[in-house]
């Protein structure tokens, strides 16, 4: 398999996880994203939304959007399951992780920072109150509806960890306040110490700078 992804990508840094988790090996193939590699017509021939990931099968399907990759990679690879069997705990886990991809994420990606700038005309400062909001509201919620055990549902990894980690990892890039939600932070410190976490943390990427 080939991951076409960025380091410092929080939807790439998922499905990093879930494949060390899954102990299956993959090809990076890095996008650069402040050099607008994703822009270019030969990415846009592999995924034409020209985001990042995308997991290329030895079939050669090309799969797009993290959390559609991470059900696939639980379907197909069984082993240590990203989703409790019980369907409640399973509506729970996906909430979680949700709030954070549909919620959190697609309002401080680059590409939103980058619109605010070009066409409302957002400062630094603006940017940056912009982010900590939608962070602040996400984490309210998954504050509320995690329990750590060590990891968010329990003391099995799940969906929801290998979402709030990568959330964390950006909150702390834009120095975004985190003392009001110690149970977040109690469910990534324990996450982070497993090693899938550990090889997939964009500090350890070929492509981090």
């Amino acid at each position: 398999m080939q991951l076409y992804s960025f380091f410092r990508s929080s939807a790439s840094y998922r499905v990093r996880i879930a494949l060390a988790l899954k102990g299956l090996p993959f090809e990076t193939i890095s996008v650069s994203l402040p050099g607008n590699d994703h822009r270019s017509d030969s990415f846009r021939a592999v995924n034409p939304q020209r985001r990042v990931p995308a997991l290329v099968l030895d079939s050669g399907d090309v799969l797009l959007q993290s959390l559609a990759i991470l059900e696939y990679l639980d379907e197909v690879y069984p082993q240590n399951p990203l989703l409790p069997k019980d369907p409640v705990e399973r509506a729970k886990v996906r909430a979680v992780a949700q709030i954070v991809c549909c919620d959190i994420h697609p309002l401080n990606n680059s590409g939103t920072r980058q619109r605010l700038t070009s066409q409302f005309g957002a400062d630094n400062a603006a940017l940056d109150s912009w982010t900590a909001y939608w962070i602040d509201e996400g984490f309210s919620a998954i504050e509320r509806l995690v329990e750590p055990g060590p990891f968010a549902f329990g003391d099995q990894i799940t969906m929801a960890d290998i979402c709030i980690v990568p959330q964390v990892y950006n909150a702390r890039r834009f120095h975004i306040p985190l003392s009001n939600f110690p149970r977040v932070i109690a469910v990534e410190a324990s996450a982070r110490q497993h090693p899938a976490f550990a090889a997939a943390a964009p500090e350890v990427q070929p492509d981090c700078v």
